[in-house]
């Protein structure tokens, strides 16, 4: 007797539910969240899931333009040093007749969005490999803050950045507000416009996409602007919950960043993916993180848990690709 139809369509649903990556890594923070709360006293409280979100909202940013760069069939390692350009030179590029501070917070985004032009420019016409040209940014940058800060903090006066770091409107942090806008329009660029399309077509095949009339130059100098810009916003919330700026600050970004792509079901060799998995993977990384803290883990295994995520995930992607 052949099954009723419905349920063939309740189980076709579940299997392509099954498949999906974004859906798979939701599904994998809820396990955790909830076994972690029979586990840890106070891990499932509103105000310490709110604590996770707020900082799971850095790494999402940061890899927002990190998934962009992904999909084109890229990598930028210097996101973790343009954060730490943003936290260091907003102060001295905060002037004191703009007492509001969106002036600075113009002047440092641009800065970031710049870097990351260069790191497109070489990508795109100098013909560096991204994971090259983005490294050696990384490392000019990084000895240009030596210089400039040497070993000292900055502390930050700017009044909109402090507020991004600390105000609740309605009750809801406003370094969350600013993510799910940032969701919203990552989405709705990769998924609703040609521009997206054009960041998928690069990924998957460049040279089939400049048959096809794309101009695979100035969209990688986009993704690598693109890039740069979130980097500097993440930077901004890092620097408004810390109240201080210091080299270094932006180094542990860089990492987690990559996870949260790879994590979100975003294949590494480009072409495939989507934001919507990353968004859950940042907030898995955030909460193992968490669940590491509580047992009093050294930072050295959460180095190694992080590493050996991102190993096992390259592999599992590029078996993915060949088959």
């Amino acid at each position: 007797m052949p099954a009723p139809a419905s349920s063939s369509a309740s189980g076709s649903v579940m299997r392509n539910l099954l498949r999906n990556g974004p859906f798979l890594t939701l599904l994998l923070v809820a396990i955790v969240w909830i076994g972690a709360s029979f586990f840890s006293r106070g891990f499932g409280t509103y105000g310490h899931l709110r604590y996770i979100l707020e900082l799971a909202s850095i790494i999402g940013i940061v890899a927002a333009g990190q998934t962009l760069v992904v999909i084109g069939g890229g990598i930028d390692l210097s996101v973790g040093a343009v954060i730490t350009v943003t936290a260091i030179t907003l102060p001295m590029l905060s002037p004191a007749w703009d007492p509001t501070g969106i002036f600075g917070i113009v002047a440092v985004l641009a800065l970031a969005s710049l870097i990351g032009l260069i790191n497109g420019i070489g990508a795109a016409f100098l013909k560096v490999p991204p994971i090259i040209m983005t490294l050696a940014m990384a490392t000019l940058l990084q000895g240009f803050l030596v210089i400039v800060a040497g070993g000292s903090a900055v502390s930050v006066e700017n009044a909109a950045v402090i507020w991004l770091g600390s105000a609740r409107p309605g009750g809801i942090p406003a370094d969350i507000l600013l993510w799910v806008a940032v969701m919203v329009g990552v989405l709705l660029l990769l998924h609703r416009t040609a521009t997206g399309a054009r960041f998928f077509a690069i990924g998957a095949n460049s040279i089939a996409a400049r048959l096809s009339g794309v101009n695979v130059e100035r969209t990688t100098l986009l993704l690598f602007t693109l890039s740069g810009f979130f980097a500097g916003l993440a930077g901004l919330l890092v620097l408004g919950m810390n109240r201080q700026g210091y080299v270094g600050i932006g180094d542990p970004y860089l990492l987690t960043s990559i996870a949260a792509v790879v994590l979100g079901g975003t294949s590494i060799l480009g072409g495939a993916g989507t934001y919507a998995g990353t968004i859950p993977g940042s907030v898995l990384l955030v909460t193992i993180t968490a669940l590491i803290t509580v047992v009093n883990a050294s930072p050295g295994w959460r180095n190694i848990m992080f590493g050996g995520l991102i190993l096992i995930l390259l592999l599992l992607s590029g078996r993915e690709k060949q088959r």
